[in-house]
C-alpha cells in the first residue's frame, strides 16, 4: 500500500514533461499489445470464427497509438532527460 501511495505522491507532483512521457510509454504498451493480438489472429485465420466472434482494426490501433506515444515521447524526452 505504501509503495501505491509513495507513486501517485509522485505522479500528482510530476511535471508535464514525465506525464506526457508516462502517457507515451502507456501508448507504446497498447501498441504491443495490439501487435501480439494481429498476429494472433493471422494465426488462426478461419472465416467462420471471424465471423461469428467480429472484426478488430488491430493493425490501425498499433499504427494510431505507436505514432501517438512516438510523439509524445519524442516531444518530453528532451525535458525528462534534461532533468537528470
Amino acid at each position: 500500500m505504501a509503495l501505491s501511495m509513495e507513486f501517485l505522491t509522485s505522479l500528482s507532483f510530476a511535471s508535464d514533461a514525465e506525464r506526457l512521457a508516462l502517457a507515451g510509454a502507456g501508448f507504446w504498451l497498447f501498441a504491443g499489445l495490439c501487435l501480439v493480438m494481429e498476429r494472433l489472429r493471422n494465426a488462426r485465420r478461419s472465416v467462420e470464427r471471424l465471423e461469428r466472434v467480429g472484426w478488430m482494426p488491430w493493425t490501425t490501433l498499433f499504427v494510431a497509438s505507436a505514432i501517438i506515444g512516438g510523439g509524445c515521447l519524442a516531444v518530453s524526452l528532451p525535458v525528462v532527460l534534461g532533468s537528470l
